[in-house]
């Protein structure tokens, strides 16, 4: 089952949080071994700009120098695949993810987590896109130039897109760069449906009727994201699964058949949140090789072959294809 996972934060994880090794073995979730032993096609990394790290600085200086940390993250995993470009090579067409079902090579999406890093520059998007990023998650779960993020501040829940950020996502969807809404405000998450001509993503997101986290996707949310023609990536963190410090496989099926129950079996897809994350004492799926475990477990759930295809490749492709 070839399988494409919409986001990980292993960039971030060997660059800054001093994981040993590299791209292609690691001490974490996704390397380049593991994507081979979990059938995963193509992995989406993000380079993320972690503003807590950045002590003692302004919100101005963060986004500043958050950005060209960011350029070097771009630099490092562009490296990375040229050095293992017998196994995994990026990606940025169109019509280059369905290349990557027949498993003989990996393939890459980098993508940028909090477009913060703009810091009210659209030329910066410009440069981003010209560097091979394809995706941008608008937020974090911060304030920035694009809007707000989520929040359990009802008020602060409810502020969406500012005018630098309706220029952000006009733009994008110009290049033809995904518009993900993962940490987003539900006012921004309802702006950017308004404001967006194509479809957009949650990149990692679960239902909100299941985890009570801000985090996740109403049903209302799951139902237009749905109708946008969308994607909702499967998160595996334990706390927007609904068990604090565990990540069990039945809440991953029981968010699938409720995605699929809300928004459609063309909404689901996997967005794992791999090395973003820790603290968990008991993970069912601890890394990508054991991917092969959630499918079964669907099945069981009764979902058919096709829709099973859906979430673990076709999903992805379609919107790809329209981005």
């Amino acid at each position: 089952m070839s399988v494409i996972d919409l986001h990980c934060d292993t960039i971030w994880r060997l660059m800054d949080l001093g994981g040993k090794g590299d791209l292609l073995e690691n001490d974490g979730a996704v390397s380049i071994r593991k994507m081979q032993a979990g059938e995963v096609a193509v992995q989406f990394f993000a380079c993320f700009l972690y503003r807590d790290a950045m002590e003692g600085r302004t919100e101005e200086e963060k986004y500043e120098n958050g950005y060209f940390h960011v350029l070097d993250m771009i630099r490092y995993g562009k490296e990375q695949m040229e050095t293992y470009g017998k196994e995994i090579v990026p990606i940025t067409g169109k019509e280059e993810l369905g290349d990557f079902r027949t498993g003989k090579k990996c393939g890459a999406v980098l993508t940028v987590e909090d477009g913060g890093i703009l810091n009210g520059k659209i030329e910066r998007l410009e440069e981003l896109w010209d560097r091979g990023i394809r995706l941008l998650t608008l937020t974090w779960n911060y304030e920035n130039c694009i809007g707000f993020p989520n929040s359990n501040e009802k008020d602060r829940m409810e502020k969406g897109l500012k005018a630098f950020g309706k220029e952000v996502v006009e733009r994008m969807n110009e290049l033809g760069m995904l518009v993900d809404l993962s940490h987003a405000s539900d006012g921004t998450f309802w702006d950017v449906l308004n404001q967006s001509k194509k479809p957009v993503t949650a990149s990692h997101s679960n239902c909100r009727a299941l985890a009570n986290h801000p985090r996740n996707l109403s049903d209302e949310m799951l139902r237009a994201l749905g109708e946008n023609g969308g994607i909702a990536g499967l998160n595996f963190y334990g706390p927007f699964l609904g068990t604090p410090k565990e990540s069990r496989i039945e809440e991953m099926t029981a968010h699938i058949r409720h995605m699929i129950d809300k928004g459609g079996e063309d909404l689901p897809c996997l967005g794992t949140d791999f090395d973003g994350f820790d603290g968990m004492d008991k993970m069912d799926l601890p890394d990508q090789s054991f991917l092969g475990q959630l499918w079964d477990a669907l099945k069981g759930a009764g979902l058919t072959e096709r829709q099973i295809e859906k979430i673990c490749f076709e999903n992805v492709w379609r919107v790809w294809k329209e981005r």
